[in-house]
């Protein structure tokens, strides 16, 4: 047989087994995602969050499974450039009628370069533009159901429509009141609708796939009457007695921004075609870039795919500079941006001052149990890439300097194809949504007079409203983050941010624990006099010993932000509270925090759920 035609055959027999570690790959992570559904049924909270967390580190077990198998059957990477051509060809073969063509070519990827060395992380050899459009894919519908069910109701069958919604997902526990739940949604779409005209096109459609999360299930869909779509949400909960109800309608994309935002952790749905889900959500919420729709869902390679093709297209149509990020520089991580891209690239430091005790492996660590952890509207997800190429003409000289000052180990700077065209390589980065640090942001409020009572000018007024609005959230944000077992360590205003939606996240990892792994304690008093004028500790302290009291001279020095803080919050700065709160996650409770406020809640006497901080 000719020497190109053994090529070919192994090309073919190289694509299928990588083909067959996809197939593998999404096959657990839709097994596992629709197992969501019966832990939510018999409400076995630890086992969601242990599944939620697993789930992640799927993708990357498959990835060196497949690449393994490519290793020890074919000598993968021993292969030349011609095969490896045949490879990518024959796989796009494969992926011809394939439902999820987008996230095989990821996988793909992730293989490929595992394998290849660098240098030929090329056009030729992996998908760096997809090759499958995932528009209209078909489906066998007698072996799957199809993305989304559509519903025709009038208005006077509207409330008998919303309780066919509810059991079309058969759900296996029994509801508390149905008919009740659906009168309250009914009401909630006629409120949307009001006196409008119902058009001949009026229908309800609503994604097949339950979204759960959490303590929470959600229904997610959207009511279209005419040329106006209008998408909703609704989360369907336990009550004490273990029977269900919904809880509350949410309308419109900045509701359904909040349910699907970077702070929160994933979805976990049951999809057949993922790119059918991302196009119907983002007919809801065309602001959100179809990256952070596919992180909402799980799937977090896709997601970084798609960012990553984003930011190359950004920097063709730009011409703005790599800069030092504005605000206070961190002693752990060095924070860069480009002013015209919505996100901070983040560099852990090669070397930290003496009170930071942490090694590099150690914050790799913490932001890999953000990722893993319910995040709760309240810490910000980040990407994480290794041996990043940028050019170097888009970076400052500052900027430059200040890498190889402070992080030496993670830059190159190289004329690798040598054509003249030097790049600025980085071999371990962070990304992360861009947003106004809150000490920033109450700085403009103190500008504007927020700190003057005497000021009696609207400007001055809206400061004042701008301080007490974001001292009460980021006391929320706190309060939030010990709902989940976390202590945020470092709490300076600094390391939180305000997002566009006005919610304060927390962004600054690096001593972030588990709130079961603190301790919380009062401060001794004084043995003497001694002790009392001193300047230094005269108590022992535990590496893992919190003193609550401490908080109040670095948190609240502005007395404007003090007198809001201690009508709201005072409770943080008592050991008892965090206490309290440590000993109920210990016994095993499972706190609520939902992303939609107490007021949107139906109002029904008393509401299931147990335990709520705060409402976000």
């Amino acid at each position: 047989m000719f020497p190109a035609r053994l090529d070919s055959l192994l090309a073919y027999d190289i694509a299928k087994a990588m083909m067959d570690g996809f197939n593998r790959h999404y096959q657990l992570f839709r097994t596992e995602s629709a197992r969501a559904k019966h832990r939510f049924e018999v409400q076995d909270w630890h086992g969601q969050q242990r599944a939620q967390r697993e789930r992640i580190e799927f993708y990357d077990l498959r990835v060196k499974e497949c690449s393994l198998r490519l290793e020890r059957e074919f000598k993968a990477g021993s292969q030349g450039m011609d095969v490896w051509q045949q490879v990518k060809l024959h796989y796009i073969g494969l992926l011809v009628d394939h439902h999820q063509p987008e996230l095989a070519e990821t996988f793909f990827n992730s293989v490929t370069t595992k394998i290849l060395h660098r240098s030929y992380f090329q056009n030729d050899f992996i998908f760096v533009r997809p090759a499958v459009s995932t528009e209209y894919i078909q489906i066998d519908e007698s072996r799957n159901q199809p993305s989304y069910r559509s519903y025709y109701p009038s208005r006077d069958s509207m409330q008998q429509t919303v309780r066919q919604m509810v059991r079309d997902f058969d759900l296996r526990v029994p509801f508390d009141d149905l008919e009740r739940d659906a009168q309250y949604v009914t009401q909630g779409v006629a409120g949307l609708l009001r006196d409008t005209k119902l058009r001949a096109n009026f229908q309800i459609q609503v994604l097949s796939g339950l979204f759960l999360r959490n303590k929470g299930c959600y229904m997610v869909g959207k009511v279209i009457n005419g040329f106006y779509e209008h998408g909703f949400a609704l989360p369907i909960l336990h009550n004490e007695q273990g029977k269900l109800y919904i809880d509350a309608v949410l309308f419109g994309e900045d509701d359904l921004l909040m349910l699907f935002s970077f702070a929160r952790a994933y979805f976990m749905v049951d999809m057949e075609i993922p790119s059918a889900y991302v196009q119907f959500l983002r007919s809801l919420m065309p602001r959100k870039p179809r990256n952070e729709i596919y992180n909402a869902l799980g799937l977090a390679k896709q997601g970084k795919t798609l960012f990553y093709r984003d930011f190359l297209m950004h920097l063709r149509h730009s011409t703005d500079r790599f800069r030092i990020a504005p605000g206070i520089k961190g002693m752990v991580m060095l924070v860069f941006d480009l002013p015209s891209f919505p996100y901070v690239f983040k560099l852990i430091k090669d070397y930290f001052p003496p009170q930071k005790d942490t090694t590099r492996e150690q914050i790799k660590g913490k932001y890999l149990l953000v990722k893993q952890h319910d995040r709760v509207g309240r810490m910000a997800d980040t990407l994480e890439y290794s041996n990043v190429a940028f050019p170097r003409e888009r970076f400052s000289d500052e900027l430059i300097a200040e890498i190889q000052q402070f992080a030496p180990s993670q830059i190159e700077v190289s004329d690798r194809d040598g054509d003249g065209n030097l790049e600025v390589i980085l071999k371990h980065l962070y990304i992360e949504r861009r947003m106004i640090p809150l000490n920033i942001y109450l700085q403009e409020a103190f500008d504007a007079g927020g700190t003057n009572a005497a000021d009696t000018s609207a400007a001055a007024q809206r400061a004042r409203e701008q301080i007490e609005r974001t001292v009460v959230d980021y006391g929320n944000a706190i309060k939030d983050l010990v709902a989940a077992n976390i202590f945020p360590g470092d709490m300076l205003w600094k390391n939180f941010g305000m997002t566009r939606h006005g919610k304060v996240v927390f962004y600054d990892y690096d001593e972030i624990e588990y709130l079961t792994d603190c301790h919380f304690r009062r401060v001794p008093a004084p043995r003497n006099e001694e002790d009392e004028m001193s300047g230094e500790i005269w108590y022992s302290v535990g590496p893992k010993d919190v003193f609550p009291e401490t908080f109040a001279p670095f948190l609240l020095g502005n007395t404007a932000v003090r007198d809001v803080f201690m009508r709201h919050h005072a409770d943080l700065l008592d050991p008892a509270f965090w206490q309290a709160h440590k000993e109920r996650i210990v016994a095993g409770h499972v706190m609520d925090v939902f992303p939609y406020e107490r007021e949107r809640r139906f109002s029904r006497g008393v509401f299931g759920g147990g335990f709520r901080l705060t409402a976000t």
